[in-house]
C-alpha cells in the first residue's frame, strides 16, 4: 500500500458548514480528506460529481463496491455519480470503457470484479477479458472491436490523465466534483465516517451551487450490492 497523504485543511469558513450538515468533522487533525489544487474541471457539468476511482485487482475497492453502488441510489437529482478505473492497469482500463461503449458495463464491471475476488481467476489479458465478455452475453467481436476504438482510446489516456490530476496515490479513493478527494484509508478505516466525510463534502458542494442543504445525503450504513453477498470486512488499503 502506498502511504495515504494527510495534509490540514479544515478552513474556519467550512467549520459552520459541516457542523450544518451534522457531520462535525476536524480534517486539520485527522486528514478525512484533501483539497485538489488546482481543481480538476469536472465531466458532469452543473451537477455535482462523484467519482469512484479504483483497480478490479484490488481487494479493498471490492470490498467498498457495495457501500458505493447502495451510496449511489440515495442521491438528489443533482448529483451525478460515475466510476473511474485508475490508470494502472490499462488492460482493465480498456475493458471498463469497452463494456460501457457497448452498453454492458453494470453487468462486465461486476463479472470482472467477482472473477478476481470470489472466483480468484487475475484476468489481465485482452483474450481473458474479452472471453469474459461472451461468458457474460457480450458479443466478443464487437467487444474486441471496441477494446480497441479510438473512442475507448479517447478514454483510456483520459483516465491516465485524471489519476495524475487527482493525485490518486492509493485506491479505492473518491474524487468529490473535481476538489476533494477522499477515501476509507483517509477515514482510518471506519467506513461509516468515510460515507459521513462524503455526505458532508457532497452536501456543501450542493449547497454552493444553490440546492441547499435539505438536498444532503443521509448516511448508508450496511448495504449489500444486488443480490450479491456483500464482501467480508477487509481492512482500508491501497494499491
Amino acid at each position: 500500500m502506498l502511504p495515504t497523504l494527510r495534509v490540514p485543511l479544515l478552513l474556519g469558513v467550512l467549520a459552520a458548514l459541516w457542523l450544518t450538515f451534522g457531520a462535525a468533522l476536524a480534517a486539520d487533525e485527522t486528514g478525512d480528506f484533501v483539497t485538489l489544487s488546482p481543481p480538476v474541471p469536472t465531466a458532469s457539468g452543473d451537477p455535482v460529481e462523484v467519482v469512484d476511482v479504483f483497480l478490479y485487482s484490488c481487494p479493498h475497492c471490492w470490498h467498498l463496491e457495495p457501500l458505493m453502488n447502495t451510496w449511489a441510489g440515495t442521491q438528489p437529482a443533482g448529483v451525478v455519480f460515475r466510476r473511474m478505473p485508475a490508470s494502472r492497469s490499462e488492460s482493465h482500463v480498456r475493458a471498463f470503457y469497452a463494456a460501457e461503449a457497448l452498453g454492458q458495463l453494470d453487468s462486465y464491471h461486476l463479472a470482472l470484479f467477482k472473477a478476481w475476488h470470489v472466483e480468484r481467476k487475475p484476468i489481465l489479458t485482452e483474450n481473458d477479458l474479452v472471453r469474459l465478455a461472451g461468458a457474460n452475453g457480450i458479443d466478443e467481436k464487437a467487444f474486441r472491436e471496441a477494446y480497441h476504438s479510438f473512442a475507448v482510446e479517447t478514454k483510456v489516456r483520459k483516465a491516465a490523465d485524471l489519476t495524475r490530476r487527482y493525485g490518486i496515490d492509493g485506491v479505492p479513493a473518491v474524487i468529490v466534483n473535481g476538489k476533494f478527494r477522499t477515501s476509507p484509508s483517509q477515514t482510518g478505516g471506519d467506513k461509516d465516517r468515510f460515507i459521513a466525510v462524503l455526505n458532508t463534502l457532497v452536501g456543501q458542494e450542493l449547497a454552493a451551487k444553490g440546492a441547499g442543504a435539505s438536498a444532503a445525503p443521509a448516511p448508508v450504513a450496511s448495504p449489500v450490492l444486488g443480490a450479491t453477498p456483500a464482501p467480508a470486512a477487509a481492512p482500508a488499503g491501497g494499491y
